[in-house]
């Protein structure tokens, strides 16, 4: 091993914002005194960093001319708990995409009020 994974880094247009929504959607511990650099930390110890990027390009998924350049994926609970996740992140600000239509396990894809793509994965736990 050479090293060890610090943290995650995402590149948007407003790291508080950004920090916001992830925070309401993991429950983690938010640090917002750089404004240019928001972090947000597990009770582990795991961490995304949110960076400011003016002229940030957000991906257009599934367009292959903007691409998603990453996405995170999230686990609910169950088939059962994934609507009501639906509304909870849509209330947050993200946009909805797509959903996979998995009866038992699938996922639904939204992106982050950046346009960061993101899913909601539910029977894969």
């Amino acid at each position: 091993m050479i090293a060890t994974l610090q943290c995650t880094v995402i590149d948007c247009p407003s790291p508080i914002a950004l920090g916001r929504f992830y925070r309401e959607i993991l429950g983690w511990k938010l640090d917002e005194s750089d404004p240019s650099w928001v972090t947000l930390t597990s009770p582990g110890g795991h961490r995304l960093a949110f960076q400011a990027a003016p002229d940030h390009q957000p991906p257009r998924w599934p367009d292959p001319e903007h691409p998603q350049q990453f996405h995170l994926d999230f686990d609910v609970p169950t088939r059962d708990d994934i609507d009501a996740a639906h509304e909870q992140v849509i209330a947050l600000g993200a946009t909805f995409l797509h959903d996979s239509g998995g009866q038992t396990s699938g996922f639904r894809v939204f992106s982050d009020p950046a346009g960061h793509p993101f899913c909601l994965c539910y029977g894969q736990i």
